[in-house]
């Protein structure tokens, strides 16, 4: 069967108008996985990936991309042949010290796994809730963050929430069929159903893979958000279940006092004495001034509760106003539906229950609910308690320190009375590096721990993770020559600044250490959303992909010929020794096109 490729762009465009529409059925999926230029589309999405020169278990890399390497994946695809490969399994260490598992799966399995998370995408987005943020495009940690700022106003309680194990625990049973349920392709699931058993291979031995998404895998995240879209839905109807009331009856003082000013305000009008009139006057002040020390409303009112609920991943948050016992409630609830639905268990060490009043932490944020009766004018001149129940984001004193300790730009020492004094140290480390090398490994440590503590509401106290950095850079570069720290800030000193002086195309240049302060963001654009993978927005044909299908060497010249693309891992590796890493360099890319004779013979070694 022959299949006409249409532009990916307005094949997706296309699947995507029907997303929001929950009854509506995609029964022709699969056969866009014959489609040339979806696969050059996703080729373009992750040919920057670090991981992407990193060999498989089947030996290959992103390197020799070519068509004809797509065309021979479709044609498996075409007859159901394709057999994804067995990741690669290793371990890196986590913060606290333990491993964490990471899968490396093979390039082609990559590229097959990018063409159908834009599906998945296309079909699913639209109709996820917009209390996920977890791996989405125009969201992220801020957003989620943003949301409790905005929603979770006035709340008493918090369910800190997190899944045990979740990414190694999703039962592939129970996932697809939740994809069946607006899947009706046969041969699209069964791909999927590949890609979850294809298990993994450590110390060279396979091992089959029963539960969980492929680790390391392209489609995991969006999968996951499949999986966990029915908690979000679940917590929708909850939602409507658990709220009640209009707006909180008064409290009684208030009440009572309102009452007192009705009938002195009452008299008032009647009076026509002036010494009448001030002294009722004089009562009213009193009263008003009375009142500010009662909240207006009721915050025990049992009439009156509502739920908040945002997610991120497998970690999410619950806002209750009402009771404890209502928290529990909820929680109870939350736990039989995660366990009973969707085979998964709620951690009970992390999934606890926390007083507004205290500290909850979500996303490496510290959230709390103001409780405060100060009166301030808003825009209007009317005076109001502004500052009551309005969520608060800070940055943790206990993630500074980590990170710096974790940096190794800090000691701790600890003073006669037990206090912790924190002290710039020296990152050893880092001493054969060139000055300029240093200087961006702390600007952009620095730059990252400041962009996304940004929105916090005590960001200026990341002004003392500055401070350490700045005198551990110093330290540093005290270390390498060995001179003083005084030397070198004076060496340094670029006026109000500091910074590094180097060469640049024969010209001198500076880059200055960060000096862009620690201000407060009290809120972001969609431009200002901090990155995340496998969030890529479709654009149109770049020229990677004309490269690709110019069939011309940009080496030899050499024309209609079959091309290959040559990657390297980073730019800064190339000696320059040869015309074809000049080449590279030249044009500051880590790729080039070059027929199948100039790609063997640059492996060979012999292309000058």
């Amino acid at each position: 069967m022959r299949y006409t490729m249409r532009n990916p762009i307005n094949l997706l465009s296309s699947l995507q108008k029907h997303s929001c529409d929950r009854n509506y059925s995609y029964e022709r999926l699969y056969r866009n996985l014959f489609n040339r230029d979806l696969f050059l589309l996703a080729y373009q999405n992750i040919y920057a990936g670090q991981g992407n020169m990193t060999q498989g278990t089947d030996g290959k890399t992103i390197d020799g991309m070519s068509i004809r390497r797509i065309d021979k994946l479709i044609e498996c695809l075409k007859d159901e042949s394709y057999q994804p490969q067995p990741s690669r399994r290793t371990y890196i260490p986590k913060k606290n010290g333990k491993l964490r598992p990471l899968g490396i799966p093979s390039f082609d399995d990559k590229l097959i796994q990018e063409v159908i998370r834009m599906l998945l995408e296309a079909v699913y987005e639209n109709s996820f809730s917009d209390t996920s943020h977890g791996f989405r495009p125009k969201r992220s940690c801020h957003t989620a963050l943003q949301q409790i700022q905005t929603r979770f106003t006035g709340v008493k309680w918090f369910i800190e929430g997190d899944i045990k194990g979740f990414f190694d625990n999703i039962n592939h049973e129970i996932l697809i069929k939740i994809l069946s349920e607006r899947i009706k392709d046969e041969r699209f699931l069964r791909l999927i159903r590949k890609f979850l058993k294809a298990g993994y291979l450590e110390e060279w031995r396979f091992h089959n893979t029963y539960s969980g998404t492929p680790q390391g895998g392209i489609i995991s995240p969006i999968l996951a958000n499949i999986y966990l879209d029915k908690l979000d839905k679940f917590m929708e109807k909850l939602q409507t279940e658990f709220n009640c009331g209009k707006k909180r009856n008064p409290s009684k003082e208030a009440y009572e006092l309102e009452k007192k000013r009705g009938v002195l305000a009452k008299n008032l009008r009647k009076a026509t004495n002036e010494t009448e009139k001030s002294a009722l006057l004089e009562k009213i002040r009193e009263l008003d001034k009375k009142k500010g020390d009662f909240p207006y409303s009721d915050p025990f009112d049992s009439d009156y509760k509502r739920l908040r609920y945002t997610r991120y991943a497998d970690d999410f948050i619950v806002g209750i106003i009402g009771s404890k016992a209502d928290a529990e409630a909820v929680k109870e609830k939350i736990r039989e539906f995660t366990a009973e639905q969707l085979c998964l268990e709620l951690s009970e060490e992390k999934t606890i229950i926390t007083h507004s009043a205290k500290r909850a932490r979500f996303l490496g944020y510290d959230i709390t609910v103001r409780r405060s009766q100060t009166f301030t004018k808003n825009k209007n001149g009317s005076k109001c308690r502004f500052h009551n129940g309005k969520v608060v984001l800070e940055l943790p004193a206990e993630i500074m320190r980590k990170k710096l300790l974790e940096y190794g730009a800090m000691e701790i020492k600890l003073t006669v009375h037990g206090k912790e004094n924190w002290s710039p140290k020296s990152r050893y480390y880092l001493k054969d590096n060139d000055d300029l090398e240093i200087l961006d490994q702390y600007n952009s440590e620095i730059r990252g721990f400041r962009n996304y503590y940004r929105i916090a509401n005590n960001s200026a106290h990341a002004g003392s993770f500055g401070y350490i950095m700045q005198y551990s850079f110093f330290k540093t570069l005290a270390t390498k020559y060995r001179s003083s720290v005084r030397c070198e800030m004076n060496k340094h000193r670029i006026g109000k600044h500091f910074g590094v002086k180097y060469t640049k195309k024969g010209k001198e240049a500076i880059r200055l250490f960060y000096k862009d302060g620690f201000a407060r963001l009290k809120s972001i654009t969609n431009s200002e959303i901090d990155k995340l993978p496998n969030t890529v927005m479709y654009a149109s044909s770049t020229s990677l992909i004309d490269r690709l299908r110019a069939n011309r060497c940009e080496i030899c010249g050499a024309t209609d010929c079959e091309i290959e693309i040559h990657h390297v891992r980073k730019l800064k590796n190339l000696t320059g020794k040869t015309f074809w890493e000049k080449f590279m360099i030249a044009r500051n890319r880590k790729t080039l096109a070059l027929c199948i004779y100039c790609h063997k013979k640059l492996h060979l070694g012999k292309l000058n």
